[in-house]
């Protein structure tokens, strides 16, 4: 099965972004980091999410990150679909902290569930065939608006949702330019997908 070893964020600083990632969500080999000074304005087309059991947990680590000084782009709250926030890292990567269930069952653990990389994609049923024909299995599929893929127990997991629905989610503009300072790791690369995301098949820089 095709899956995701790893992210790598392209930064303008290492340091403080490893500083921020280990502070704030306790982020290991999932998350490599590599010095970029490539240009990039506005959205990067795409969101982290961090899934977790409860309320208390997705507080917990927003207010993690806020002290760790990211910025708050939608406060936690509750929604149709369970409760969670928004927020952009030091290094402008967005992301999302949520959970499934309204309620706490108990207190806060900051054990993260799974972790989502989710593209924002100009086509999802094109997007979806590129990625089916490189190996990925469709686990959930919602017509042209949203596609999720079974990675197993693969460290990161792989969805698609259309670009300008993903910037709304993430409570930014979708205006955007330059480099989406990211590369994904894993089983489909090397390729650069029809947005302009591009894969490596092996982890080319150690975990910072």
């Amino acid at each position: 099965m095709t899956s995701i070893e790893s992210v790598t964020l392209e930064v303008d600083d290492p340091t403080a972004a490893h500083r921020f990632y280990t502070t704030a969500f306790g982020l290991g080999s999932q998350i490599r980091l590599q010095a970029s000074q490539a240009p990039t304005t506005g959205f990067r087309g795409f969101t982290l999410s961090l899934v977790v059991s409860q309320p208390a947990d997705v507080d917990a680590l927003v207010d993690a990150a806020v002290n760790a000084g990211a910025v708050t782009l939608k406060p936690a709250a509750k929604s149709l679909w369970g409760y969670g926030g928004v927020v952009q890292a030091p290094d402008g990567t967005v992301w999302q902290v949520a959970s499934s269930s309204k309620k706490d069952t108990g207190p806060a653990t900051g054990q993260i569930v799974e972790m989502v990389l989710l593209l924002g994609v100009e086509d999802v049923k094109a997007s979806k065939q590129f990625y089916v024909d490189r190996g990925l299995t469709v686990a959930k599929s919602f017509g042209s608006k949203y596609v999720e893929f079974a990675t197993g127990s693969a460290p990161v997991k792989l969805a698609l949702y259309k670009r300008r629905a993903l910037a709304k989610v993430a409570g930014v503009s979708a205006d955007a330019g330059g480099s989406h300072r990211l590369t994904i790791v894993g089983g489909a690369g090397p390729v650069t997908d029809p947005d302009g995301f591009a894969w490596t098949a092996t982890a080319e820089t150690a975990p910072r």
